[in-house]
């Protein structure tokens, strides 16, 4: 069966008129116009009521825009973007307005030509518009343009910036683009003397996107610029000029047709000069703010240059007599041992079992043939690590290796086993491998002031790694667990606000980050978090949800602690303890009857061996504290009194006196009695349960949200539609 839905009557006639937006229109020399824009209505409708207003012959010469600084022309894509009070300007449309521009372009008149050039680049952004140039074969002409060479200064760098725009909406390839254009573009990059820097930035993204975009251009753009020239280009005063400098040698890496070519470009870039020139022109002068932009090509560089150690992330062949050598090399320098193996501190050579022995005391797990721990990757890579440390870091090495050793094997910290997982652990945390993210940002200005940034930032965590180990007195058993520790140290000192700028501070920084400080940091935030969430509004709506559930279980839990009932010490009636004397209570499983009678010390009665009854629908009332008959003397112990309930039957029945061996006993007999008589239990131990329960249940159910910001309040709710008038089908 088919219905549909009808419509509120209080919305009927908001729904009628969701679909007319009141705004102006204005056009030079016009008196605007103040009109009811109906979306429903077409546009060519609409310009025709405006062309008639204003006695414009021609309507289907004129176009809507906006009137923003972009321009942007209306249609039938993006006229739901209007909104009540907007102002729109009617103008000639975009194949009209083209048609204009390619006209006083090949007029040839410096001054209609600089008109033109003006409109071009304003309106060249505006898809609508692109299209209809580019139709009109007006791309080619300015190509035609910057391949004559006849233009400089104002003319050209406005073509140049309407080039870029036309391209960049991806109506045409960047194929299209022959030597002769791209050797006038380079020309621009290359002159050293001052120019439009208008002119030069688009030169360069226009290489850029040629390298980027392009299927055999890459070698033309690379023939014709020079690596020193971009060079010079970050140097420059101009922010834009510096990030379109850094971007087109981004793509020059990223596009490069060979690993040799990458090496070469990573060698060059890696080079003290340009480091320099990086640290200083880039990094230095715009160390309080880096742009979004710029930030991103940093981004892209550092992580180019980090990948090519991807190749050397690789596990090491067994019969690789290099890195057999290099290991002897680890060894020679650990124990200060000549190159014929004997000990140059000692008038003798090595008893048979040195080699083991001291591949043992450098950490391998493998004592007899450690190249075999080196089989997995990152394995080369950890490899060059180590032998890097040990040369450049001798003295640091030999403390770490010797210091170890001293040490029980328990708690000795493995310098090769060490060394290779702190190897993947921080090509991990920098991503080697990962190709850019087109949204990345996160570079670190640290690794630029360094000829071998990795390796140094090996030894540095490798040194961390040892001071970690100590403080923590960690065992071998606590292997993974230091690696957490360390893992939290170094991204935290990573993500310092602003980035340090030297492998120096990031040492410093490191040193502020103890054991102890990463432990009082994960409690904080541990707490933080858990008080933000137990008062975000979503988590109390939760917590109200969950809330019903857990009171019944914690009533479930009094009841049958009742079930299996308690030993009391026996009272008179007047208050006082019957030395030796007990007595024994608990509630039959239909929950319908309390059993007691007395018995001896420690035993456990069943339920038939209890005599006397008393059946809960004849309990009238539950008395604590001072209110019980028996504890109305205030002479009485205040922990005694604090301790004792009783109930009082309907009946002139005696009521039934009860003293609790401790407060949790009374708790739990104070709950259960109350959830008998249809009362709330309000005990501090059900206060308790609850709260812990409930924390245990919410942290369950936002197991799937870890790291997930939970918002304040849930997200608005989307506006009514046009109308209800929702065709249905019922089953």
């Amino acid at each position: 069966m088919k219905g549909t839905r009808q419509s509120k009557p209080g919305t009927m006639s908001a729904i009628k008129d969701a679909h007319i937006v009141k705004i102006a229109v204005e056009m030079d020399e016009q008196v605007p116009q103040l009109i009811e824009f109906d979306q429903q209505r077409p546009l060519t409708a609409i310009i025709q009521d405006l062309c008639n207003t204003w006695a414009l012959p021609e309507p289907e010469q004129y176009s809507l825009q906006f009137s923003d600084n972009a321009r942007s022309y209306i249609t039938e894509k993006n006229r739901n973007d209007i909104k009540n009070g907007f102002v729109l300007r009617l103008t000639l449309s975009p194949g009209k307005t083209a048609q204009d521009i390619l006209d006083r372009l090949h007029s040839n008149k410096p001054d209609d030509m600089r008109v033109a050039l003006e409109r071009l680049q304003r309106l060249s952004s505006d898809y609508t518009f692109a299209l209809e140039f580019i139709n009109k074969q007006g791309h080619q002409l300015l190509i035609n343009m910057v391949e004559a060479g006849t233009y400089s200064g104002d003319h050209l760098a406005l073509t140049l910036q309407s080039f870029v725009e036309l391209m960049d909406h991806g109506i045409v390839l960047w194929d299209i683009l022959e030597p002769k254009f791209i050797g006038r573009v380079a020309n621009q990059v290359n002159i050293n003397t001052t120019q439009d820097t208008r002119t030069l930035q688009s030169s360069l993204s226009i290489l850029e996107s040629l390298v980027l975009n392009s299927t055999g251009r890459y070698a033309m753009v690379d023939q014709e610029v020079t690596l020193p020239n971009l060079i010079m280009h970050m140097q420059s005063q101009s922010v834009e000029i510096q990030q379109s400098a850094v971007a087109l040698i981004n793509a020059l890496f990223l596009k490069a047709e060979s690993i040799t070519k990458r090496r070469t470009l990573a060698a060059t870039l890696s080079s003290r000069h340009i480091r320099n020139v990086i640290v200083s022109a880039v990094l230095q002068r715009s160390q309080q703010h880096v742009g979004t932009e710029m930030a991103h090509q940093l981004y892209v560089l550092q992580t180019l240059l980090l990948n090519l150690l991807e190749e050397r992330r690789i596990g090491v062949d067994p019969n690789d007599a290099e890195a057999r050598e290099r290991i002897l090399e680890l060894r020679r320098i650990a124990f200060d041992i000549d190159a014929d193996g004997s000990c140059s501190t000692t008038s003798g050579g090595r008893k048979g079992g040195g080699y083991a022995k001291d591949y043992k005391k450098l950490g391998f797990q493998n004592h007899t043939n450690p190249i075999e721990d080196f089989g997995e990757p990152p394995g080369m890579l950890a490899l060059d690590n180590m032998v890097y440390f040990a040369r450049n870091h001798t003295e640091s090495y030999t403390k770490f290796v010797l210091e170890n050793s001293c040490r029980a094997d328990e708690h000795e910290c493995p310098f090769g086993r060490s060394s290779l997982r702190l190897t993947k652990l921080l090509a991990d945390i920098l991503k080697v491998g990962e190709p850019p993210n087109e949204q990345g940002k996160t570079y670190y200005p640290m690794f630029f002031t360094h000829d071998h940034p990795f390796e140094e930032f090996f030894c540095i965590g490798i040194m961390l790694l040892n001071k970690t180990w100590k403080e923590m007195r960690a065992t071998t058993e606590d292997f993974v667990k230091v690696f957490s520790v360390v893992q939290e140290q170094i991204s935290r000192a990573l993500a310092t606000e602003p980035p340090l700028m030297s492998l120096d501070k990031f040492r410093s920084k490191l040193a502020t980050l103890t054991y102890q400080e990463i432990m009082n940091l994960w409690q904080q935030e541990q707490s933080t978090r858990e008080e933000w969430e137990s008062q975000a509004r979503p988590i109390i709506e939760l917590r109200e949800q969950v809330t019903p559930s857990i009171m019944e279980l914690i009533q479930q839990q009094r009841l049958q602690f009742l079930c299996e009932g308690t030993l009391f010490t026996k009272y008179s009636a007047k208050g006082h303890r019957i030395k030796d004397k007990f007595w024994y209570c608990r509630l039959s499983p239909s929950q319908k009857v309390f059993h007691y009678g007395d018995c001896e010390e420690n035993a456990t009665p069943a339920l038939e061996e209890l005599p006397h009854k008393l059946p809960v629908i004849e309990i009238r009332s539950l008395a604590v504290g001072r209110d019980c008959p028996y504890m109305k003397d205030t002479r009485k112990a205040k922990s005694t009194a604090s301790l004792a309930f009783s109930l009082i039957p309907d009946s002139n029945q005696e009521p039934l006196n009860f003293v609790a061996s401790n407060e949790k006993c009374f708790d739990y007999w104070t709950d259960g009695i109350n959830a008998l008589l249809g009362k709330k239990m309000v005990s501090k131990e059900t206060k308790s349960d609850l709260e812990t329960l409930l924390s245990m249940e919410i942290k369950l159910r936002l197991l799937d949200t870890e790291g997930v910001d939970i918002p304040e309040s849930p997200p608005p709710i989307p506006k009514e539609p046009p109308n209800y008038d929702f065709c249905y089908e019922f089953k």
